[in-house]
């Protein structure tokens, strides 16, 4: 087998995992610490807004080859979850204790998109050479992948065990947030 397809497959059954387990650890710990009491609704959005920030380019660098367009939306993405992230660490931290395993879980949120993103560029050099030399002719369609990563189911699979593990859990905690916001804002109400 070839570097680029082990480096793919590393990406594949491993960083991608890897990010959504750390991410349902993180909610975890979110649960325990009653979010819902604390810092409410306000943070629960910020998770979902982070999930959407890379769930996006890795749905993209699913099901599209990777040009300089999607390397832009990738970068961009990273950024954009990177001020999300600090973001949502700095309006938390004096609402609610964060535990040495959400410390941890984000450690991982943090880190690995960073490294799937550099993986990325190795495995498509030609194209982060094209990226920073402003080739950029041709490179802003999105081209469907011709043969799936990881076979044909792989993007299915993938798409449950991050519902199940991300997707379904945060719903769940913007949902017990949402309850929370409302019961506050109706017994606030009331008690003027």
């Amino acid at each position: 087998m070839e570097i680029k397809q082990l480096l793919i497959n590393l990406i594949l059954f491993g960083v991608l995992p890897l990010w959504g387990i750390a991410g349902f650890v993180d909610w975890c710990c979110h649960k325990a610490s009653k979010i819902e009491q604390t810092s409410g609704l306000k943070e629960s959005l910020i998770h979902s807004l982070m999930g959407v920030q890379l769930g996006i380019p890795i749905l993209l660098g699913l099901l599209f080859e990777i040009n300089v367009l999607i390397l832009l939306i990738c970068i961009a993405a990273w950024v954009a979850h990177e001020m999300a992230a600090h973001w949502d660490v700095h309006y938390t931290t004096p609402l609610r204790k964060i535990t040495i395993w959400e410390v941890h879980a984000h450690n991982y949120m943090a880190t690995l998109p960073l490294y799937l993103l550099i993986l990325i560029g190795v495995i498509n050099w030609p194209v982060v050479v094209k990226l920073f030399t402003l080739n950029w002719q041709g490179q802003f369609q999105l081209k469907p992948m011709p043969y799936p990563h990881g076979g044909d189911h792989y993007l299915t699979a993938y798409l449950v065990f991050m519902g199940t593990l991300c997707v379904f859990p945060y719903l769940e905690e913007n949902y017990r947030c949402f309850k929370a916001y409302l019961k506050n804002k109706h017994l606030n109400g009331v008690s003027h």
